[in-house]
This record gives structure tokens, sequence and C-alpha cells, in this order.
């Protein structure tokens, strides 16, 4: 049996000295298959518009917090965030009170809340409750403006009758 002078014996076909057929290593090598594929730089990827495994409604992918990250001087393992400060309701319900029902209290409401910002903002993140506090600052220096407007529409109705009674 003869066979063509391309081939060998077993059927392959003859290679010459040294070289192997594409994608075959000599006998004894292993192929490193990371060795051809080029690095990404790390933290990058290689197609930026490949998508992501989607997880799961409600689960977070390893290493990733559920909540987002505490402000600085949150307490310690709170995940609800800072602690809300003491007199923010109060702030809030004295301007509510100042503009609707009493209005005495409105300028208590600006002063309160005016300290308790102050002290909000001093406590680098701790307390909480800035939303309300700066309600009722609102509320107590627009409460504090109707004052100032009624009293002095006050004055001007007792200057009209005293200049409309002594004109008689």
């Amino acid at each position: 049996m003869s066979f063509p002078p391309s081939m060998d014996k077993s059927g392959q076909p003859d290679q010459p000295y040294g070289q192997q057929p594409y994608g075959q290593q000599p006998y004894g090598q292993q192929s490193d298959p990371y060795a051809q594929q080029p690095q990404q730089p790390y933290g990058q990827q290689s197609d930026p518009y490949a998508q992501q495994p989607q997880q799961p409604y409600g689960q977070q992918p390893y290493g990733q917090q559920p909540y987002p990250q505490q402000p600085y001087g949150a307490p310690y393992g709170s995940p609800y965030g800072p602690q809300e400060h003491p007199q923010s309701t109060m702030v809030l319900i004295l301007g509510i009170l100042g503009v609707t029902l009493c209005s005495l209290c409105a300028p208590f409401a600006w002063f309160m809340g005016k300290k308790t910002l102050d002290e909000i903002d001093a406590s680098g993140g701790a307390l909480g409750g800035r939303g309300k506090v700066q309600a009722g600052f609102i509320l107590g220096i627009i409460g504090t403006a109707l004052i100032a407007l009624s009293v002095l529409l006050v004055i001007l109705l007792v200057a009209m009758g005293a200049f409309s009674a002594s004109t008689y």
C-alpha cells in the first residue's frame, strides 16, 4: 500500500520539521490559555456594553451593601441613618402652630429652629431631622412676619381712627 507523498502512515499530512498543525502543541508542552489574551487594566471590562448578570430582585452582588453608606459620625451599626435631634419635632409643631392657631409660637419656632439647625450642622452627621427643623424654622419666620404685619395693620388702623376723630 502506498501513501501519497504529503501523508504519513497514520493518514495525517506531513509537516516540516519543528512545525505543528495549527492549534496543536508539540508533545509534552501544554498550552497556556491566558498567554495569548491581552490583559485589561484592573477594574475595566473588555466590552463596556456587555451586560452584567442580573441579580434576583432584592439580592445584592457579593461585597455590596444593601444600604447606602452612612454619613460621617452616624452611630455604628445603625441601619436607619443618624439619630433624630430631640427638638426637631418640637420646632415643627411650634412652626405649624405659629402660622395657624397661636401666632405667638412663631418667634419661638424661629429661634429654636435656628439653634437646632446649628446643632445638627455641628454634629457632623450624627444628628438627623434636618428636614423637620428646617420646615419649622421657615414656618416660624412666616408666622413672625404675619405677626409684624398684623401689628403694623393695628397701628395703621389706630392712627387712621385718631386722625379721623380729630378732624370732626
